[in-house]
């Protein structure tokens, strides 16, 4: 994830040439997806380069990992976590624990910029006082997915979730509380900010593979910063 995954990017691969594929020039906007689900557009698009020193301040502690999860396979994405809590995953189920089961140490706090702008973004999408103290930081390769789920290991359904996007465009799959509903899909860019909570702290959501591409921050990767307050 730092700079030393940009040789994983193909020979003659010219960075500038792709800055054009990402608006880093679009204001800010507030788009309301459902009820309890805003997209907050480049909302952190000038704070980027700080958030991403932050993951990677993470990543020294607690590396990322390809977590198991119960039925036995391995996950596509790979994850870290900062905070009092982090979330896991092995055969015997998911959970949170204080201690990152790679190194049998509490996972590193979350730094002030993270936590001020899952602040200031749960404010500006109606969530004012959220005070999470669990920050799951996922890192999606090209072909990278999750499939749909709830976010339901909390033991709080009154905190919102806020999921900040760095690096290469996703589609985010937007479903509702029945497993069965088709999903919405949603291009989500770097910079943007979705935070849902409410009616729809438990609506069934996902993210579909991503695309090749580039991307002059985080190189070939996604990175998506997730907050909640899990207990």
């Amino acid at each position: 994830m730092r700079s030393s995954n940009h040789n994983h990017e193909t020979e003659g691969h010219n960075p500038a040439a792709e800055v054009s594929l990402f608006p880093e020039l679009t204001p800010p906007s507030i788009e309301s997806l459902a009820e309890g689900v805003t997209l907050l557009r480049a909302f952190c698009l000038d704070q980027a380069p700080a958030l991403f020193e932050a993951v990677s301040s993470i990543e020294t502690t607690s590396p990322f990992r390809h977590m198991v999860v119960p039925a036995g396979h391995t996950m596509s994405v790979a994850m870290t976590n900062a905070g009092e809590l982090g979330w896991t995953t092995d055969r015997t189920g998911y959970r949170y624990s204080p201690i990152d089961p790679a190194n049998d140490r509490p996972w590193p706090a979350i730094p002030a910029v993270l936590l001020d702008l899952a602040q200031s973004a749960a404010a500006g999408a109606g969530f004012p006082g959220f005070t999470p103290n669990s920050c799951l930081i996922n890192r999606y390769a090209i072909g990278a997915r999750l499939s749909l789920h709830q976010d339901k290991n909390e033991q709080d359904y009154g905190h919102p979730i806020v999921s900040v996007s760095l690096g290469l465009p996703a589609t985010f799959l937007l479903g509702t509380l029945r497993r069965t509903d088709t999903p919405r899909r949603i291009r989500i860019e770097h910079g943007d900010v979705l935070v849902w909570g409410g009616p729809a702290r438990l609506v069934y959501h996902g993210v579909a593979p991503i695309a090749q591409g580039g991307h002059p921050l985080t190189g070939p990767f996604r990175i998506n910063i997730t907050f909640r307050r899990a207990r």
